[in-house]
């Protein structure tokens, strides 16, 4: 779902990113190992995109290259701009697609089929695309997150499910973001509509009823939820938030004055997560087809799979890539995430955003 990352602040949006808009070296030109005319390779994405200097260099050292980045707005809008451009790519490869945009980014036709050799090191269950258009690069969980020391002072238990929410135990603690603005607001819906489904005696709308009945707040954006309400980041009275599975580690590493415990932690029961995976494709019509399958295998190995943790704050899908202490200690992930088909998010997101509004907000 992301800089993500250099305050807290632009740290967890898997979302809204940083400003940006224009082409920017990725880092200073490295000197190539081997003589020749060094070329330029660019890399479009969503403004939430960060990595190290040093492995940027080691890419461009390695293939005599200046890899270039675009940075294009938050997911959707760069994947629009990418569809747009069809045969005349704004660049040669591009990373940031999720599995709530993968079905109308293949509909697009604007990937080639690449199978990289590094996909043997990366699970199956990553692996959306059976023609290897768009490769598995990262993922993260969009969990309920809950202020620890609020619920041990207040004697009361943190929420083990989604149906505990609309309890009346939990009445005015909640606060989320609206799914029509924010990406971890999306993926919590689609979490509710993974449990509670679109027809039947009791739907995903009557849960959103309970919980607006149950007092629950929405705001606009992750930011505002995050540091404008939660009790864990703010002077707010909401101990329950929808995050990410990696807000814990991210309190430690930020944390001022310093800390060796994490304040808040994460939901993780059955379906009350849904996990974001990002990935990478070479655009049709690239010019130097080569080198943009040479940067999506340099995704998907070791070096930048270890590099994207303490960046982007989202898991390296690459099994052989170590984790940082942090997110060992801290971070939990979902044993059994929420999820929805690609092709049911891209045929019917607009109706079901549309039907929460009615719902939740009129």
């Amino acid at each position: 779902m992301r800089k993500y990352w250099l305050p807290l602040l632009c740290l967890l949006l898997l979302v809204a990113g940083c400003d940006g808009g224009e082409e920017t070296p990725a880092a200073t030109p490295a000197e190539p190992e081997t003589g020749g005319e060094v070329q330029e390779l660019t890399l479009m994405t969503h403004d939430s995109f960060d990595a190290s200097e040093d492995v940027i260099a080691e890419f461009e050292q390695a293939h005599n290259v200046r890899l270039v980045i675009l940075p294009s707005g938050d997911a959707g809008t760069a994947l629009n701009q990418a569809i747009l451009a069809g045969d005349n790519p704004l660049a040669d490869v591009f990373y940031g697609v999720d599995n709530s945009f993968l079905s109308r980014a293949l509909e697009a036709g604007i990937f080639e089929s690449y199978e990289s050799p590094l996909l043997a090191e990366i699970p199956d269950e990553f692996e959306l695309d059976p023609e290897n258009r768009l490769l598995p690069v990262d993922y993260g969980d969009v969990c309920l997150n809950y202020d620890i020391a609020w619920f041990e002072e207040n004697g009361l238990e943190p929420p083990d499910s989604l149906e505990a929410l609309a309890e009346p135990d939990y009445r005015g603690l909640l606060v989320v973001e609206n799914p029509a603005t924010s990406s971890p607001g999306l993926s919590f819906l689609l979490a509710t509509i993974n449990r509670f489904g679109t027809e039947g005696d009791y739907t995903y709308l009557d849960y959103w009823r309970d919980l607006r009945e149950n007092d629950v707040l929405v705001t606009n954006d992750w930011n505002e939820a995050y540091y404008g309400h939660f009790s864990v980041a703010s002077d707010g009275d909401r101990p329950l938030v929808v995050s990410y599975a990696t807000s814990p580690p991210a309190e430690v590493i930020f944390a001022d004055p310093p800390r060796e415990d994490a304040p808040s932690a994460s939901v993780t029961a059955p379906g009350a997560c849904f996990r974001q995976i990002e990935f990478a494709g070479v655009l049709a019509g690239t010019e130097q087809p080569e080198l943009a399958r040479a940067l999506v295998d340099f995704l998907l190995g070791e070096r930048f799979q270890e590099d994207i943790p303490l960046r982007m704050f989202v898991y390296p899908v690459n099994e052989n890539a170590d984790l940082p202490e942090e997110f060992v200690r801290f971070a939990q992930v979902a044993a059994e995430p929420a999820t929805v088909p690609p092709e049911e998010i891209d045929a019917n997101r607009e109706a079901w955003i549309d039907a929460w509004t009615d719902v939740v907000l009129r």
